[in-house]
């Protein structure tokens, strides 16, 4: 009898009241592949409660329309600004909440834990993470802003606490991007098997 292959489907959020950043990656066996990335802008409406809405709104029809088994969401970090902070920690309320509206298992990552997981460097720039990732999901457009590539951290970050071993993307035909193209970095896939050989199925 053939074994019945799981699949999960990861909503990864990067919550913010002036951009909000979403990822979503399939889960199948051991292959991990990229659904969507993109952001929304909330900080376009002035009023404080409308973003909150806005978010709500664009997680809950995420959710509707890609039906994720599992949500995971970056922690606030603590600054200085308190007011910040406070906003943040709302933002990450509302988007929290949205999901929990559908049922949704809900992860929470500090930010050093998903840099950890994903590039092995808790101390890694949102450059760092987002080369990384492009690499991994062989993403052949730089994404035009973090926030996308770090929700899609979130989410990777989140499958990676599973402890499962895990296969990349099957390589595509369409010429690669300048990242995958360079040679000697330290952020491309031969350096990331190398320092997480553990985490790639041989």
């Amino acid at each position: 009898m053939t074994a019945t292959t799981t699949t999960k489907i990861i909503l990864g959020i990067d919550p913010g009241t002036v951009v909000m950043g979403y990822g979503i990656i399939k889960v199948q066996g051991q292959n991990v592949s990229l659904v969507d990335l993109g952001v929304l802008k909330p900080g376009k409406a002035k009023d404080g409660l409308k973003r909150l809405q806005l978010i709500h709104e664009t997680v809950s029809g995420l959710v509707r329309q890609y039906k994720p088994t599992e949500f995971a969401i970056e922690a606030p970090f603590f600054g200085k600004n308190v007011q910040s902070m406070l906003q943040l920690g709302r933002a990450q309320g509302v988007a929290m909440a949205a999901a929990l509206q559908f049922d949704l298992p809900v992860s929470e990552y500090a930010p050093k834990k998903v840099k950890q997981s994903v590039t092995g460097n808790g101390n890694a720039t949102k450059e760092q993470v987002s080369r990384m990732l492009q690499t991994i999901f062989q993403i052949e457009d730089k994404p035009k802003q973090h926030d996308a590539t770090d929700a899609l951290a979130v989410a990777f970050c989140h499958h990676l606490q599973s402890g499962k071993n895990w296969m990349p993307p099957k390589s595509k035909t369409a010429k690669p991007t300048s990242t995958t193209r360079t040679k000697g970095k330290k952020n491309d896939w031969a350096s990331f098997v190398a320092q997480h050989a553990s985490r790639v199925r041989k």
